[in-house]
């Protein structure tokens, strides 16, 4: 076959016939936390965990603060807790506190509710969809 060329296709019309009906998935979504709420996850050097949390009050920050002491990645959803403002104030700038002045990592920003908490060693960088890559080649 020269390069570039597709192969021929046969139908054979046995196959069809052999084939089983394909198989509908019992449920369409495992929430594996559920699953395994304290599963063994083995993290090499410079690998991180991303983690997702809803922060419903400032109870929940020791858990974050954990999650990025530990070298992991936070994505914090904060919609619950905008709304009263001394309480939110307060959760800011606790997480902000820790995190760039103790841990020297980041807080950004991500849209009006969610913050991105970046341990030491990882960076944000702002309008990467901006940008133009070469292809690799």
């Amino acid at each position: 076959m020269e390069e570039g060329e597709a192969p021929r296709w046969m139908d054979m019309p046995s196959i069809a016939e052999s084939q089983p009906e394909p198989v509908a998935p019992a449920q369409s979504y495992h929430d594996l936390e559920q699953l395994y709420p304290d599963a063994p996850v083995p993290s090499m050097r410079g690998e991180a965990i991303i983690h997702r949390a809803v922060l419903q009050d400032s109870s929940g920050i020791e858990t974050l603060f954990d999650w990025v002491a530990a070298g992991d990645i936070a994505i914090v959803e904060l919609k619950r807790l905008i709304n009263r403002e001394v309480e939110f104030a307060n959760c800011v700038s606790r997480l902000q506190e820790l995190i760039e002045t103790d841990l020297g990592g980041a807080l950004v920003q991500v849209g009006d509710d969610r913050l991105i908490l970046l341990p030491s060693g990882f960076a944000a960088v702002r309008g990467v969809d901006d940008e133009v890559f070469a292809p690799d080649t």
